[in-house]
């Protein structure tokens, strides 16, 4: 039986420690870590506090720029909105509303479902129609930061 090595000699260990595969590691203190953590939670923290909007009232369809109605989300409604292109309608139900139906040939506005959460919006672009749900808060997304 042959041996690669030498009786006596130790077999090299194959150079895999972590400092190898992430040289930017050797960089880090014990107290870094800490930090990056601290971080990290701030983050999440700010991130679930600012992005919610409060509790749904009102719905708010938009025709070209301006308010064109505002919508009590506690009450069943249908509302047919006129646009360049043709009519867009919008229904509310159970403190929800939708895009029911447009003339856009995407549909991305119907295909969006309901939206019930303060903040949320659906946007029929070539109808120049959209529909936002307000709330008690303001809301801020990632256009605000």
């Amino acid at each position: 039986m042959s041996r690669a090595f030498p009786t006596g000699t130790a077999v090299p260990a194959p150079k895999q420690n972590v400092e190898m595969l992430f040289p930017a590691i050797s960089l880090f203190r014990p107290g870094d870590c800490f930090v990056f953590l601290a971080a990290c939670v701030f983050c999440f923290l700010s991130f679930s506090f600012l992005s919610r909007g409060g509790i749904a009232e009102k719905a708010v369809v938009r025709q070209g720029g301006h308010i064109f109605a505002r919508i009590d989300l506690s009450r069943a409604s249908r509302i047919d909105i006129p646009g360049p292109i043709g009519t867009t309608t919008v229904v509310v139900e159970n403190r929800r509303a939708r895009v029911l139906s447009d003339p856009g040939s995407h549909q991305y506005c119907v295909r969006q479902g309901w939206i019930k959460r303060a903040g949320d919006i659906a946007i029929c672009a070539p109808n120049e129609v959209s529909l936002e749900i307000e709330g008690s808060d303001e809301v801020y997304d990632s256009l605000n930061y």
